[in-house]
């Protein structure tokens, strides 16, 4: 399977339109949404194009395609108006045999995250990184930790981006489907 991981769309439908067009281009199964997905949030000003409705409508139609967690500024009201489920403080699932952790960052660090995983997703700080680490207590042996920064907020003079995981590797990208960096999964 093909996942393309984002986070911190913050109601952005330029930013949302634009992942959306990576997803098909890219050929991806699932998209991962790690969070603050309509709301701008107190901290931010408004992104470009900020249209929560619209940023609702599209994500819609890619419902049966969408894994999802709820981010800081995520509410009860964005789950109303939102097809599938975003309440979860992190989604865990299990492809070709390595466990994925995903979280919006803000609740859980890959310190204290709840289950062991091989590969670790979260956002929440807008900074892209991508990091190999060994001998974790919540890791199997080594993992991967990944923030794919945010989708129309980038901080930090980090790239507005996103990443895409398939066979155990990952991959960061750049809003417009520029590859940043690769690193795979190492025994």
């Amino acid at each position: 399977m093909k996942y393309l991981i984002c986070s911190d769309i913050h109601g952005s439908y330029t930013a949302c339109q634009k992942v959306i067009d990576q997803f098909n281009s890219l050929q991806c199964d699932f998209l991962v949404l790690l969070g603050d997905i309509l709301y701008h949030g107190p901290r931010n000003s408004l992104p470009e194009g900020h249209n929560p409705q619209k940023v609702a409508e599209l994500l819609n139609k890619y419902s049966d395609k969408i894994i999802a967690c709820r981010g800081n500024c995520d509410a009860e009201v964005d789950q109303m108006v939102l097809d599938f489920p975003i309440m979860q403080d992190y989604a865990f699932f299990v492809d070709e045999g390595k466990r994925i952790f995903c979280t919006h960052g803000h609740l859980f660090t890959p310190e204290d995250a709840k289950l062991k995983y091989d590969f670790y997703f979260s956002g929440h700080t807008h900074v892209q990184g991508l990091t190999h680490i060994q001998g974790m207590e919540r890791s199997t042996h080594n993992a991967i930790i990944c923030n794919p920064g945010s989708t129309s907020l980038p901080k930090a003079s980090s790239s507005a981006g996103f990443a895409v995981y398939e066979d155990n590797c990952i991959m960061l990208y750049d809003i417009d489907g520029i590859k940043l960096k690769t690193m795979s999964y190492r025994e």
